[in-house]
């Protein structure tokens, strides 16, 4: 698949120490976007200073912000392909490979499957996901998309569902998934979605709205 096509959307909040790493690891593969979810530790002037498109929002919107952010600008660019990563050096940038590869040989969507799952309620979550829809790791962060199906839809995620909405409305709407088991690096840092009862909570959320 021709990189230029390729917009990979690194979403990041204060993740200056890891983004230049992940920026440099991931521009073979295509062109990527950074997402500063208005860090306060520089991770945008890193992000640009590695080679980065760099998209600033002023408030912090959390993920699902940043990446409807993202997915804008990979549209307003015309790339065909969105391929999601997280800032924090966690995904391997050779697992985009064998994405794109699913995607030229037809899917619409790849999700990836993480060897073990963060928290209870994204076991939970998998479990619930495998019944309704084959789906077993809804919340890993390294997916890709077709741009058709982020067309479709016309947004990325406006109801905070810990980056599901696009995936789910895909999967209702008849496009094409298939999912590819993926590594994981130790994380720097704390966890995005943050940690015990508040973390759980936003998951649980994301859940109930499987069942709509």
């Amino acid at each position: 698949m021709d990189r230029s096509q390729v917009a990979v959307v690194i979403p990041a909040f204060n993740e200056r120490e890891t983004i230049s790493a992940v920026v440099r690891s991931v521009e073979k593969w295509g062109m990527p976007v950074v997402v500063d979810d208005a860090s306060s530790d520089g991770t945008g002037d890193e992000a640009a200073a590695a080679g980065a498109t760099v998209v600033r929002l002023q408030m912090n919107g959390g993920y699902d912000r940043a990446l409807d952010a993202g997915f804008a600008e990979a549209n307003r660019l015309g790339m065909s392909v969105i391929v999601t990563i997280d800032g924090d050096g966690q995904h391997d940038p050779e697992s985009i490979g064998p994405f794109l590869k699913e995607l030229a040989d037809g899917a619409d969507l790849v999700v990836g499957i993480r060897p073990y799952r963060a928290r209870l309620a994204e076991g939970l979550f998998g479990l619930t996901t495998r019944v309704r829809y084959g789906l077993s790791d809804p919340l890993c962060g390294l997916k890709a998309y077709r741009i058709e199906l982020y067309q479709s839809l016309g947004h990325f995620d406006r109801c905070d569902s810990v980056g599901t909405e696009l995936m789910f409305y895909g999967i209702r709407n008849g496009f094409t998934f298939r999912e590819l088991p993926i590594p994981l690096c130790a994380r720097k840092g704390e966890s995005r979605f943050g940690q015990s009862f508040r973390g759980n909570l936003k998951i649980f959320r994301a859940i109930l709205s499987t069942w709509r």
